[in-house]
């Protein structure tokens, strides 16, 4: 089980919101190498802002878990965390974050660049397949336009 392997799942999710006309974002939550949770951008289907991926995905893995922290799981998603997700992430004490494609324009590091939002022992794993996440959202961005 390796991070590409993962991110794969996550991409799925992804996937999913394309197909729902959803920002492509997908995310899955692992601990002990299994899927403990996942989740995909739904801010249009539940007319909410918060609906993130990442939300999605930590609110399932609380449910599960029965717990508030996350200090032995992995969260990996398609595209760079929001400042909200973030903020969220923090407080959830990961052990690690894995993310596909950056996101200059909405990513939290362009509030911050250069500074990690996240709790000092997440470890922080960047560009995973990021063609591929990429990839995914210039489709779907160019198919709005």
């Amino acid at each position: 089980m390796t991070d590409e392997y993962f991110m794969q799942l996550a991409l799925k999710q992804a996937e999913q919101a394309f197909e729902e006309d959803e920002i492509p974002i997908g995310a899955v939550v692992v601990q002990q190498h299994k899927v403990i949770a996942r989740g995909y951008n739904m801010t249009e289907k539940l007319n909410d802002p918060t609906a993130h991926a990442e939300m999605i995905a930590l609110t399932s893995a609380f449910g599960h878990l029965g717990a508030k922290y996350l200090p032995d799981a992995t969260l990996y998603v398609t595209v760079e965390p929001c400042v909200m997700c973030a903020g969220a992430l923090y407080w959830s004490k990961l052990s690690r974050v894995v993310w596909g494609a950056s996101d200059p324009k909405n990513g939290f590091s362009r509030v911050q660049p250069g500074i990690s939002p996240f709790h000092p022992k997440t470890a922080v794993t960047t560009g995973v397949l990021e063609a591929e996440c990429a990839a995914l959202m210039k489709a779907f961005f160019m198919n709005k336009r």
